[in-house]
C-alpha cells in the first residue's frame, strides 16, 4: 500500500502559524507598486523598485533606510537601501533576513541589482563573493543604475 504524506501549509524559517506571504507579480517599473515603508527621496528608480517590492512581498518589516551621508558612494547617491530586521539575531528574525536575501538574489536582473549583504555575506547575482562584512541587524541591497 502506498503510504499517504501530509504537506504542511508552514514555511520553515516562520513563526509557528504564520504563513509565508504569497508572491507578489512584480512588476518592471516601481509606479506599479504600492509606496512600502521606504523614504524614496533621492532613492534611484532601480532602488525604488527593491524597496516598494520588498515592503509588498514582507508586511512584517517596517524600516527601509535609504539615502544618508556615507564614505562609499552608494547610500549617497540612493543605490542602497538598508532593511532593518524585527528581532535580528532571532531565529525568526535570521530566516526572515535570509527570506529577504533570497527573493532579492531571484529577482536580480528585473531589481538591476549589483549586491546584497545580509549576516557577513556579500552576494552578488554570481553567488556569494566573500564574508566578513557585517549588516547583522539588516539586509543591505545596492542596484545599478538605471538607463
Amino acid at each position: 500500500p502506498r503510504r499517504r504524506t501530509r504537506r504542511s501549509s508552514r514555511c520553515p524559517g516562520l513563526p509557528p502559524g504564520d504563513l509565508a506571504p504569497p508572491p507578489v507579480a512584480l512588476p518592471d517599473t516601481p509606479e506599479a507598486l504600492p509606496v512600502g515603508v521606504a523614504n524614496e527621496a533621492g532613492l534611484q528608480p532601480n532602488t525604488v523598485l527593491v524597496a516598494r517590492a520588498v515592503s509588498a512581498q514582507f508586511p512584517q518589516i517596517s524600516t527601509i533606510d535609504g539615502v544618508r551621508p556615507d564614505s562609499k558612494p552608494w547610500h549617497p547617491r540612493g543605490l542602497a537601501i538598508d532593511i532593518m530586521i524585527p528581532n535580528p539575531e532571532s531565529p525568526e528574525g535570521i530566516a526572515l533576513g535570509d527570506q529577504i536575501r533570497a527573493f532579492a538574489m531571484a529577482n536580480a536582473s528585473r531589481f538591476g541589482l549589483q549586491d546584497v549583504i545580509w549576516r557577513g555575506t556579500y552576494s552578488t547575482p554570481a553567488g556569494p563573493q566573500a564574508s566578513g562584512y557585517g549588516h547583522y541587524d539588516h539586509v543591505h541591497i545596492t542596484t545599478t543604475p538605471s538607463g
